[in-house]
């Protein structure tokens, strides 16, 4: 019997949660922007007619392209450092076909984006797969911890002005520090010797890693916040809604982190826009969304025009390693 045959169906709660979620958060977006709309004695078709109307799209579309090509840059570069360090020395071009192209799977998730990108460096430069996922691992661990970095920041800065869900950040940075000594010395010190779990080949990176190297990649992505926050205050006011930098720099590292963890948090970050800029319930909502939505569709548009490379230099990596096998 295969895996997948084996592997129970998950619970119909676990499939329906997502949707539910979704649902919600329509449903309060859309009595937000209902009674704006009210108050501007407009229909709801009309009120986004006219927020859409207003939208600076020329200067806005500007913004966008160049910071989306800065974040897949800062994106490939941080991939290429960890690799050089735990695998193999690779060239940055090497990286940035197959890292634009994973942009495609990273619509339905990052983590199979990055399996992607470890599957093609196995086959293209033959680093074993598990070490390369090993190293894809200790990325996203670094990414959980820049973002926390960023949202405890981003908290001294705006607390007066964040939902009460939101005062976990500090605890959960708390706990995130007494974490990371602990995990360090696990693989570092002699807190894991004679474990076995040390040895796997998926926590190869971890073994290596020094403490410096974890704040290296923190330090290497953080120009994509620093960007993220004037890009953002920039194009809101594109959009016709009044936010200074000081603001923005507290808020939008609470809103990137608080999306990317699973839970009340994450709930109360897709609706946080609206809720922090009241009056502004038709330009808000449409500014988050097509922030959003047009980050995450233009990378995979830059996917499309990388794909073909990424598979060509796929096959001569086979090619290349099936005549010297």
């Amino acid at each position: 019997m295969s895996d997948a045959a084996a592997r129970p169906a998950a619970p119909l709660w676990q499939k329906a949660l997502p949707w539910l979620i979704t649902l919600v958060c329509f449903g309060f977006l859309w009595t937000r922007v209902q009674g704006a709309a009210a108050r501007a004695q407009l229909d709801v078709g009309s009120y986004m007619a006219q927020v859409l109307a207003e939208v600076q799209w020329g200067p806005w579309l500007a913004l966008m392209v160049p910071y989306s090509l800065l974040f897949l840059l800062i994106d490939t570069l941080v991939i290429w450092r960890v690799i050089s360090w735990f695998n193999a020395p690779v060239r940055v071009r090497d990286v940035l076909p197959i890292r634009a192209s994973s942009y495609i799977l990273s619509i339905v998730n990052e983590q199979i984006g990055k399996g992607a990108i470890a599957l093609y460096l196995y086959r293209r430069n033959g680093i074993p797969g598990w070490e390369v996922g090993s190293s894809m691992l200790f990325i996203m661990f670094c990414e959980f911890y820049y973002l926390l970095a960023w949202a405890t920041f981003g908290y001294a800065l705006a607390a007066d002005s964040l939902p009460p869900v939101f005062r976990a950040i500090p605890v959960v940075a708390a706990a995130a520090l007494v974490f990371f000594a602990l995990w360090s010395a696990f693989f570092r010190g002699r807190l894991g010797a004679g474990f076995e779990l040390r040895e796997r080949a998926l926590l190869r990176a971890f073994r290596l890693a020094r403490p410096w190297q974890y704040g290296a990649v923190m330090l290497l992505r953080s120009p994509a916040m620093i960007a993220a926050i004037a890009v953002y205050t920039i194009a809101a006011g594109m959009f016709g809604i009044p936010v200074e930098l000081h603001t923005m720099a507290g808020v939008l590292p609470v809103i990137f982190f608080g999306a990317a963890v699973p839970g009340p948090m994450r709930t109360v970050a897709i609706t946080l826009w609206v809720v922090l800029f009241p009056g502004y319930e038709g330009q808000v909502t449409t500014f988050a969304f097509l922030q959003h939505n047009f980050f995450v569709f233009f990378n995979a548009t830059i996917g499309l025009l990388f794909m073909r490379r990424a598979y060509r230099e796929l096959l001569e990596g086979e090619a290349t390693a099936a005549t010297t096998s």
